[in-house]
């Protein structure tokens, strides 16, 4: 499926569940599978149809908005950062599931202290090297769960899953995760992404079933 019709299936199922009056719940799920989820032992691919061949050499990953010290790290750079390791779930919105996915990677706290945002940096937009996008409130990039990774399962990170690297937020649907990632700006006010602006939720939460706008 091409870019455009995919992302055109992807709209129009947004505006069917909403038509629908499909809603977030009001109280959350204490399951460890999110309702309206199924496992999966396989891990399927979904991405804008395009998957960028970046070569370590040309990879770069820049932190810039409202930061004291904006930078662009290299893979050189970028793996001299103290590696961490962590193993959590993985939920798709599409409804799909898969349990203990050991990620590794760069916490994004560490990222945190070496840019230092500016007081009134509140929010972060994620850019990748397939034009696209998300953005999530700085406190929730900050729980000690959330990672650059560049490995999955202790191998350095395929590219049908967004290597060389991707972003991991295993609290929050896995859009928020960009696949690809090249980019990461602090602002101080919210600014929509890819999924965003097409109807899916903002606060992305999978034990609420939040999944549209």
């Amino acid at each position: 499926m091409s870019k455009d019709r995919y992302i055109e299936a992807k709209q129009k199922w947004a505006e069917k569940q909403k038509a629908r009056g499909v809603t977030a719940r009001v109280e959350a799920s204490k399951d460890r599978l999110p309702p309206g989820q199924k496992l999966t032992t396989g891990f399927p691919v979904l991405d804008l149809g395009v998957q960028p061949a970046i070569e370590t050499a040309d990879w770069t990953l820049s932190l810039d908005g409202l930061v004291e010290k904006p930078s662009k790290l290299n893979w050189e750079d970028f793996h001299a950062l103290p590696q961490v390791e962590d193993v959590s779930d993985f939920h798709c919105v599409t409804t799909w599931s898969k349990y203990d996915c050991r990620w590794g990677g760069v916490a994004f706290t560490t990222l945190y202290e070496l840019a230092q945002p500016k007081p009134e940096a509140q929010f972060v937009y994620f850019t990748s090297y397939d034009g696209y996008s998300t953005n999530l409130p700085l406190a929730a990039c900050l729980d000690d769960d959330v990672l650059i990774a560049t490995q999955f399962d202790g191998s350095q990170l395929e590219r049908e899953h967004g290597g060389l690297a991707r972003v991991i937020v295993p609290k929050l649907y896995a859009w928020k995760g960009a696949k690809f990632v090249k980019g990461i700006t602090f602002l101080a006010e919210d600014k929509l992404g890819f999924w965003e602006v097409r109807g899916y939720s903002n606060t992305a939460d999978p034990w609420t079933e939040d999944r549209y706008a």
